[in-house]
């Protein structure tokens, strides 16, 4: 069974197992489990139920893994003939976090 959950602006498609990062969820600490309530669609190969906007009572839970910082990104601007240059650098934080269950009710 897979689904597709909301969760820091973004959009994901989820099985039972799977491992990603997700934009940094506060108040949660390494090895605790997470709800996600906001579950866009729901289903098992030709039966899907897509929600308007979600689907009432499915739910995806997790388990959270680790908390870092992605590599640096490099921000450069230019203006061309002026003596304008400037570099940032920046690091995103995020969640990692595992599937446990996805539930349909």
């Amino acid at each position: 069974m897979h689904a597709v959950i909301k969760t820091g602006g973004k959009q994901y498609r989820v099985e039972p197992g799977d491992e990603f990062n997700v934009e940094k969820l506060k108040d949660a600490e390494v090895g605790s489990e997470i709800t996600f309530d906001e579950v866009l669609a729901v289903g098992n190969g030709d039966d899907m139920a897509v929600g308007t906007p979600v689907v009432d009572g499915a739910s995806v839970t997790a388990q959270i893994v680790e908390h870092g910082r992605d590599r640096k990104k490099i921000v450069f601007k230019k203006k061309r003939r002026k003596k304008y240059r400037k570099k940032r650098g920046h690091r995103q934080h995020y969640t990692r976090i595992r599937i446990t269950d996805v539930s349909a009710s």
